[in-house]
């Protein structure tokens, strides 16, 4: 491994199975904004190790696979360009295999940012684990920034044997600024059936009460985290109150669910780790 690689923890030399792709054109651009894709998928390899075949991102989306010395694979999301503006449609993909393990994070936050024609953003996040299979889906914050507007979804589908580790975290506007509007929407299954199904409207334009006590209660910060073990099903977390403004809830399957509100990112961030080191 190169110096560089030493210095910033980043493997540029891919010996393992990443597919080499030539320089991606930036993505077709409409009047309303960018549309881009980033792909991951994750195959073990003859050495009991996680191979990448397929790692590929364009336009703002750029994937970088970083050092690790077991048996997973981790792959970092780097931001190339400023975004989602509005009018962005941005798509992330991954996929685990059977007896593959992935853990996916991301350089920094990500900010909602208001475009020139006041069009929303879109962006999705499709996560499919395979029987026997791990992953953990760690990325940094979501900022909503003021005047944007942003819809969200994450789809998880779990094989019956599969492992997941997804945390979600939304901040309400930087530091002293309002929010933009927030939709999103986050569904897990397991092995084809609803763990999880739930929506949050924030900011304006929200239904009335998205502020109030019985939603964020003049929070700015709100956060979820699922765990998805085949353990559970033999003996799975209880329900409990994880602080003043977080709830450690069983879900319907091998599956917990901790839902987290603070007045700040970085408070969101230690309630739902604390919580993680609870349930694994």
């Amino acid at each position: 491994m190169d110096e560089e690689a030493d210095r910033t923890g980043i493997d540029h030399s891919r010996t393992d199975t990443v597919t080499h792709h030539p320089p991606s054109p930036r993505p077709p651009q409409s009047p309303a904004g960018v549309q881009a894709r980033a792909r991951i998928a994750a195959r073990p390899d003859a050495r009991g190790r996680t191979a990448l075949p397929v790692l590929h991102g364009e336009g703002p989306l750029a994937l970088r696979r970083t050092r690790t010395t077991g048996p997973e694979a981790h792959v970092m999301l780097v931001g190339a360009m400023s975004g989602p503006l509005g009018g962005d449609h941005l798509t992330v993909e991954a996929e685990v295999a059977e007896g593959a393990r992935l853990s996916v994070g991301s350089a920094a936050a990500t900010i909602a940012l208001p475009g020139q024609d006041g069009a929303p953003a879109r962006y999705d996040v499709s996560l499919t684990v395979a029987d026997g299979a791990e992953l953990h889906w760690l990325p940094e914050q979501l900022i909503s920034a003021r005047g944007s507007e942003l819809r969200v979804t994450t789809r998880a589908d779990i094989g019956a044997g599969g492992r997941l580790v997804l945390r979600e975290e939304q901040v309400l506007g930087r530091t002293g600024e309002a929010p933009g509007l927030l939709h999103s929407r986050l569904t897990v299954r397991r092995a084809g059936r609803t763990l999880l199904d739930q929506e949050l409207s924030c900011g304006p334009g929200a239904p009335t009460g998205w502020d109030g006590p019985a939603v964020l209660a003049g929070h700015r910060a709100v956060g979820q985290l699922i765990v998805v073990r085949p353990e559970f099903e033999h003996e799975g977390p209880k329900p409990a109150m994880l602080g003043d403004s977080a709830a450690l809830t069983p879900l319907a399957g091998p599956a917990a669910l901790v839902t987290a509100l603070a007045p700040d990112a970085l408070r969101l961030r230690h309630i739902l780790d604390d919580a993680l080191n609870r349930l694994t």
